[in-house]
């Protein structure tokens, strides 16, 4: 599984991270290396590429759940 860069404004930089969209399943591996999002009520952005790995493309935005991996 690829390791896709993302935004998290509560984790530390390098720490690995599991995104599942809560609607299909779908899982991606990510690191956080940005600060972000600065949208009230969301609490990950990720890449194009990592948003396609779980089905989140046409919508833009989709309900999630966070497991922490480790640090990076």
């Amino acid at each position: 599984m690829n390791i896709w860069p993302k935004n998290s404004h509560c984790r530390p930089f390098g720490t690995r991270v599991r995104v599942t969209n809560t609607r299909n399943g779908d899982t991606v591996d990510v690191r956080i290396n940005d600060r972000g999002p600065f949208i009230a009520g969301r609490i990950i952005d990720l890449s194009r590429a990592a948003a396609a790995d779980i089905g989140v493309t046409s919508t833009g935005v989709a309900p999630v759940k966070i497991t922490i991996l480790g640090k990076g």
